[in-house]
């Protein structure tokens, strides 16, 4: 079986998929995000279209790697469990405490796959909040949209830190490596354009992220 399977019927996604926003641009935005990843060409694809807002481009890209994420995650659930993963971590340096300042204030610990159901729940509630991510044409975004989208990648990448440090052999057992840096690339590419996660928070991959940054 292929670890992302993403052709098969029988692919169990962590979540439903979630669409862009569809009563700005998040349509438009959607198409032009198709068009430029079918070029081949990351760097060109990552970057803000000419005339296009900041704003609208970083919610529908939130909305896209969030599905991307999520469905990486959920093929690697059978792998991934409480035994297996008792901890949220990025190799023995990097631990993860969930924490969502309403529910949970005081940062907890929890095993990777509960991290990442809170994490998972979590961005759902801010995708869905209208306040935070505007479905109607000219309904402003708040002005902490950029922090609140900050704050959604710097807990992506986690995903990924712990995708790369705990589960790599096995995602290379099944020859599946390529794309997940594809995907990773991606994410990395659009993080590092718009500085969305501060140098620090990637010190668990930092050294495969400056030679995706150097190359492209």
């Amino acid at each position: 079986m292929s670890l992302f399977g993403l052709g098969s019927k029988n692919q169990k996604t962590f979540r439903p998929k979630k669409n862009a926003p569809s009563g700005n641009k998040g349509v438009q935005l959607k198409k032009h995000i198709d068009a430029t990843l079918g070029s081949g060409n990351l760097r060109d694809a990552v970057r803000l279209p000419p005339g296009e807002d900041l704003n609208e481009w970083l919610a529908v890209n939130t909305v896209d790697f969030f599905n991307q994420v999520n469905i990486l995650y959920g093929t690697l659930m059978e792998f991934c469990t409480p035994a297996t993963c008792p901890t949220m971590s990025a190799g023995p340096k990097f631990e993860y405490r969930w924490a969502d300042g309403v529910q949970i204030k005081k940062p907890i610990e929890v095993s990777a796959p509960k991290y990442v159901e809170y994490l998972m729940d979590w961005i759902e509630a801010q995708l869905d909040d209208e306040s935070i991510f505007p479905q109607k044409i000219g309904t402003p975004f708040p002005q902490n949209f950029k922090e609140v989208v900050k704050t959604i990648f710097k807990r992506l990448f986690r995903v990924y830190a712990h995708i790369y440090h705990t589960h790599f052999q096995k995602i290379m057992s099944l020859k599946e490596e390529a794309h997940l840096n594809t995907c990773f690339k991606h994410f990395t590419l659009f993080t590092w354009e718009f500085k969305l996660i501060d140098k620090a928070e990637l010190a668990p991959l930092i050294d495969l992220i400056e030679s995706i940054v150097s190359v492209c």
